[in-house]
């Protein structure tokens, strides 16, 4: 850290610029313990200071962790500063949070992540990245094209919908990300769904933070499920990986163990290769003997002529001796050969046995491979099927979501119409009120006019006027009573309406998890069938791994064999029973194989027989579907049919106020004079 901060004061003077006094104290106070670690946080970093550490960068310092988190950098700074760290390699993980970075920083952090190949880490928290739209693009480009980067961190960053598809394209192309946070942001209900269709072509990320988004709770349980499925698939990703380089290392076991093998056998041959070089000079030398003894006698014979006569009795005893010895000689040469042929006639047997064996083993590998491939076929066919069902339960949800919409509509219209209702009923009971009103001061400028001639007829039409109020009161309470009742019946059946629409959603909101359940249980189970298959798919390479090298071996045994002579009787037979012991455990993986051909056949009716009960709980689901939407149907009949009393029963008081009136004895008297 010493190393640094002097290499900042040099580059400070060499530019001509002022060091900060802050940046100096804390490379000082940091120098003792912080190792690999540069925290700048809560510093102000000017333009010039930024222009400083850029070139400090340049230089690979050493550093692995760089923070500068609240440091109010301004556009400038920023450009400068994260241009410096281009071609940097020591730092992993950057901290730019707090620095309300914009259309500028957000450009150089796309060129950033797509030349910079170390970086592991980012914190771009309490930024404005989302704001620019073609920025957040080029941002967005830039992670695409990032092969490194595993953790991203964008919370609170105004990211709207438009921000999310671009980070969903994004994240089609990026393979490498495994951790990314978006709380706090403005994505909604349109990028959650993009997120979900990038998410459901991108198996790398495994933890993804979505809270503080306005999206539905649907949308992150799916987000939720695709990342579960990533981390499980990461897990049994590295669980096949662990096994392949255990079933490497065992492989590179076995070859040792074959190498070791040959070349003791290799070395046997060798041997016997010397001892028969070294009994063939045994022979010749004596063959070279036996010739130098009888020019030795040629000369003996040639030069003591003389005792011819007295050595011929000698002489053809011998001569019968050295016939003897050639017609021996002659039935070894006719016995070798017969072996030869032999062993040449043996030997091609074996061939044809070998060749006929491989053959075999070809078909059946042939079989393997053609029964793996109809399982391949049969486990598509399940997960389009299984695509299929969801996207029938994904439309079953959205005509769910419509019915209760469009009954959620037709209440309101209902409760509009009462109140419709209820304002024109009252509109007329004022009517009515306002026309005795002028009714009433009528005849009393009647009754003053005709007051002197007319007093007992006035006398009878003020009794008449009372009990005519009288009734008129009644009338009022009735219609008072009969609105309340009518508001009451209303009132219940808005509450058993509601109920009902509650107990139906609440039904079906039951059995759509159930369904989900059985579908997260169906893939499972395809998921575990995959991984059965891939298993048994790795078994038939590395078997046919293992007949190839099986068969490389025969042939490089057949050609040590064609150069064998006589003598190498021992090291055929030893072979052959190598051969039979290979034969025997290839028999044995065959039978394996045929078990887990059983397996296959028993893991398919079991796909069947959950495939037949997924079908008869579809039906089930669809008959419950219908007859709920039966009894929808018949519940807006008995809403209908409550609004078209409720219809008749306010055109018959209208009615019978309005004959009431019109039958009263002051609608008789005010009708001339009309």
């Amino acid at each position: 850290m010493e190393d640094f901060r002097q290499a900042y004061l040099r580059l400070c003077k060499e530019g001509g610029a002022e060091p900060q006094e802050s940046v100096v104290a804390q490379l000082q106070e940091s120098r003792a313990g912080q190792g690999s670690r540069l925290d700048l946080s809560g510093h102000s970093l000017s333009a010039d200071t930024c222009s400083v550490l850029a070139r400090a960068f340049q230089n690979d310092t050493g550093f692995t962790e760089v923070v500068l988190s609240d440091c109010m950098l301004s556009e400038e700074g920023a450009k400068v500063l994260l241009t410096g760290l281009f071609g940097n390699t020591t730092v992993k993980v950057l901290d730019l949070k707090g620095n309300n970075l914009r259309s500028t920083g957000a450009e150089v952090l796309g060129k950033l992540l797509a030349r910079n190949n170390t970086l592991r880490r980012l914190v771009l928290e309490w930024n404005a990245l989302g704001v620019w739209d073609e920025a957040f693009s080029l941002f967005c480009d830039g992670l695409a094209s990032n092969s490194v980067l595993t953790q991203l961190d964008l919370r609170n960053n105004q990211i709207n919908h438009h921000g999310a598809s671009e980070l969903a394209l994004a994240l089609k192309r990026n393979t490498t990300v495994q951790v990314l946070d978006l709380r706090w942001n403005n994505i909604g209900l349109l990028g959650g769904r993009t997120l979900l269709e990038a998410l459901q072509k991108n198996h790398s990320i495994v933890q993804l933070e979505m809270a503080g988004n306005n999206i539905p709770s649907d949308t992150l349980k799916a987000l939720e499920q695709t990342t579960g499925h990533n981390s499980d698939r990461q897990s049994t990703l590295r669980e096949s990986r662990s096994r392949t380089q255990v079933l490497s290392k065992e492989i590179q076991t076995l070859k040792e163990e074959k190498g070791r093998q040959y070349l003791s056998l290799m070395n046997t041959i060798d041997r016997q290769r010397e001892e028969m070089g070294r009994s063939n000079g045994s022979t010749s030398i004596q063959i070279g003997q036996l010739q130098e003894a009888l020019n030795e006698r040629k000369s003996a014979v040639n030069s003591l002529t003389a005792k011819l006569q007295m050595t011929e009795a000698a002489l053809t005893l011998s001569e019968q001796k050295n016939h003897n010895m050639g017609e021996l000689l002659t039935r070894v040469k006719a016995e070798k050969e017969e072996q030869r042929e032999r062993q040449s006639r043996e030997r091609k047997k074996e061939q044809e046995d070998s060749a006929h064996r491989e053959g075999k083993l070809l078909r059946e590998i042939q079989s393997l491979i053609e029964t793996n491939a109809q399982l391949m076929n049969k486990v598509e066919e399940k997960e389009r099927r299984c695509k299929s069902q969801q996207q029938q339960i994904f439309e079953l949800k959205q005509e769910l979501t419509n019915s209760t919409a469009e009954l959620k509509l037709q209440l309101t219209q209902a409760e509009d119409r009462l109140e419709m209702e209820k304002r024109r009923s009252k509109q007329a009971l004022q009517d009515m009120d306002t026309l005795r009103q002028k009714e009433v001061e009528h005849m009393n400028r009647h009754l003053e006019e005709s007051e002197r001639a007319l007093q007992e007829r006035i006398f009878k039409l003020e009794g008449q006027r009372i009990q005519l109020e009288e009734e008129l009161s009644k009338a009022k309470a009735a219609c008072v009573t009969e609105r309340a009742q009518a508001e009451e019946e209303l009132g219940r059946v808005r509450a058993q309406v509601r109920l009902e629409e509650q107990e139906l959603v609440s039904g079906l909101e039951e059995k759509l998890r159930s369904v989900r359940s059985n579908l997260q249980e169906v893939q499972l189970h395809c998921s575990q069938q995959k991984q059965t298959i891939s298993e048994l798919q790795a078994k038939n390479s590395q078997q046919g791994s293992e007949i190839n090298a099986m068969r490389r071996r025969t042939e490089e045994l057949q050609q040590d064999l064609s150069a064998k002579d006589q003598e190498k009787v021992a090291e055929v037979s030893r072979v052959k029973v190598e051969l039979l012991e290979q034969i025997g455990h290839l028999q044995a993986e065959r039978t394996a194989q045929g078990g887990l051909k059983e397996k296959i056949s028993a893991l398919e009716r079991e796909i069947k027989v959950l495939s037949s009960n997924h079908r008869e709980v579809l039906l089930d689901k669809e008959s419950e579907m219908s007859s709920m939407l039966e009894k929808l149907r018949l519940k807006e009949a008995e809403i209908q049919r409550m609004r078209e009393d409720e219809a008749n029963r306010a055109s018959y008081l209208q009615s019978a106020i309005l004959t009431y009136v019109q039958g009263s004895p002051l609608g008789h008297y005010n009708s001339p004079k009309k």
